[in-house]
């Protein structure tokens, strides 16, 4: 009987709430802003969010926190959709928008300034950054802090109607200069941007800031646990003093856990968008991209990214995962669930001599190797097959368990050959391999006196599919390509490399948009999602290099 897991600190938490009565029921929420495609860290916020609410039997909403039109698109909301369901979520009720309470939350901003608790203020971005101090020293008022009620509230009627230019007036909360946490010296409020929005088009020209916006919601939807990460940590005062001093109907609580931070990658929206706008990637589903779209191209599997945010757990404090404990993941998955076919990346054609020319059979061999479920594949077999450049010398030490002139090896669940001639071009680069197959060696057993080297894979020259395979690897070529100097300097120039011409079995021809397979002795592809050519993306190698 496996060990029941212990609760993470937010399990323990809740479950607390819900004993003492403190909630009778939870709701929580995933709220991304809609400004790009979710990464490897947003799956871990997805699986957390909704996996608190399935654990304990309560909601979570879908939120998009949409509050600034010049960075937020369409495309990228119905992305972030798509996502969650593909990572096997579903969100209560109908898609929730920072928007859809844009009117309330004027409300509330009118109810702040009445209340002598915000007021519009003029100073520019630059005199608001003098104004505002440093960790080590207190701010200073505005000098508009001290403006009347009826002043502001004119002010920021005449801010909603389009009066003002961008960056000559804000809407501040009436705080405190000298606190010593710095977002609570008198936070911006609202700021005018002439700017249509995706969901209100033109309605709005001031827009609420994430931190003024962000409570209020989670108390129109009745939140009971705001899950962040830790970054939010020096936000969360202000998010209390905004529940505190506006008359919300509920009042939701902030808890912050430790963000994924990836080796070999970079997190950064702004440093994933420069990727995509400079064309150092194909775009933001470009299968060495960390978003979830990318690694949907690329082959991983929902269960595997599921699984690998398990793995890492839950904690109080940031850290840096090891990649090869993602890619752990992916191979334990695929390994278990996908289908085999052989694959020949670097075709070197094989004549066997022995064999009739008009003589064709069909051999088979298993879908997988333990799952009685995938149906049996048909291998067509006849005197001309392919192998891989790789799998073939003309001399070799006895390391060397491929084919060898002189020297036998087995075909994958076929015949054992014995390679004979090999044929060269004017350059002296091998072409093509005579060969003869050994009769009665058909199946795993070998014949009496019969001792190949080794297995390789083939792949029936007559009857084939043939295809492009994109050989992925990590974008990055350095652990921590954020540290110190500029990242693209740390760009893998072998990242991607495209083969021609490969040649499978000829089911891959039918291989469904991003059906997943083990390619045996090359790895786990995926077919690709691009275009209507037959392409094959390298999802991760075989070997595990282990992690920590």
């Amino acid at each position: 009987m496996a060990e029941e897991k212990p609760l993470n600190f937010l399990e323990q938490l809740i479950k607390k709430d819900l004993e003492t009565g403190v909630h009778t029921a939870i709701r929580t929420r995933f709220p991304p802003e809609p400004n790009g495609y979710l990464h490897i860290g947003h799956a871990k916020s997805i699986c957390l969010n909704f996996g608190l609410a399935q654990t304990f039997g309560g909601e979570c909403n879908l939120r998009f926190d949409d509050t600034n039109p010049a960075k937020e698109d369409v495309e990228y909301v119905e992305s972030i959709m798509a996502d969650v369901r593909w990572l096997g979520f579903d969100w209560s009720g109908e898609v929730r928008y920072a928007s859809s309470y844009f009117d309330t939350l004027y409300e509330w901003a009118q109810y702040l300034v009445k209340e002598g608790k915000a007021y519009v203020c003029d100073l520019n971005a630059e005199e608001a950054r003098a104004y505002r101090g440093t960790l080590t020293e207190p701010g200073k008022n505005s000098p508009y802090r001290e403006r009347s009620v009826e002043e502001s509230l004119d002010l920021l009627e005449r801010m909603k109607q389009g009066e003002f230019d961008e960056g000559t007036k804000v809407l501040r909360a009436k705080i405190d200069m000298a606190h010593g946490n710095i977002n609570m010296r008198d936070p911006i409020l609202y700021r005018i941007r002439k700017q249509a929005h995706h969901q209100t088009g033109d309605k709005w020209c001031i827009y609420p800031t994430y931190d003024f916006a962000h409570g209020q919601e989670d108390a129109i939807e009745g939140i009971t646990h705001s899950i962040c990460t830790l970054e939010f940590a020096d936000h969360r005062p202000l998010y209390e003093w905004f529940i505190e001093n506006l008359p919300v109907p509920a009042k939701p609580r902030q808890f912050e856990f430790g963000r994924l931070n990836l080796s070999y990658t970079v997190m950064s929206k702004r440093k994933l968008k420069q990727l995509v706008d400079e064309n150092h990637v194909s775009g933001w589903d470009d299968p060495r991209m960390p978003t979830i779209a990318g690694y949907r191209r690329r082959g991983y599997t929902p269960a595997s990214l599921r699984k690998f945010c398990d793995m890492i757990g839950v904690t109080k404090s940031d850290g840096v995962v090891d990649v090869a404990m993602l890619e752990h993941a992916i191979r334990d998955d695929l390994d278990k669930n996908a289908p085999r076919a052989m694959c020949v990346l670097r075709p070197l054609k094989v004549v066997l001599t022995n064999y009739p020319a008009d003589k064709t059979e069909s051999l088979t061999a298993p879908g997988h190797p333990n799952r009685d479920d995938l149906p049996v594949r048909t291998l067509p077999f006849g005197r001309e097959i392919y192998i891989d450049q790789e799998d073939f010398r003309e001399e070799a030490n006895k390391k060397y368990k491929r084919l060898v002139l002189g020297k036998r090896v087995r075909l994958r669940n076929a015949y054992v050959i014995e390679a004979e001639e090999a044929i060269k071009d004017e350059q002296g680069g091998v072409i093509e391999i005579r060969a003869r197959l050994l009769e009665e060696t058909l199946g795993e057993d070998p014949a009496d006196g019969v001792k190949p080297k080794g297995v390789i894979q083939w792949v029936a020259a007559h009857d084939c599919a043939t295809f492009t395979v994109n050989l992925y690897d990590r974008l990055f070529n350095e652990a921590a390509p954020d540290a110190g100097g500029e990242f693209l300097q740390c760009l893998n120039p072998d990242s991607l490399v495209v083969l021609e011409n490969c040649v499978g079995e000829k089911g891959l021809a039918e291989a469904a948009v991003g059906a997943g397979y083990q390619f045996e002795r090359e790895g786990y592809f995926c077919r690709d999602t691009s275009g209507e050519k037959l392409i094959f993306n390298r999802t991760i190698g075989l070997r595990d290099s282990g992690f920590k």
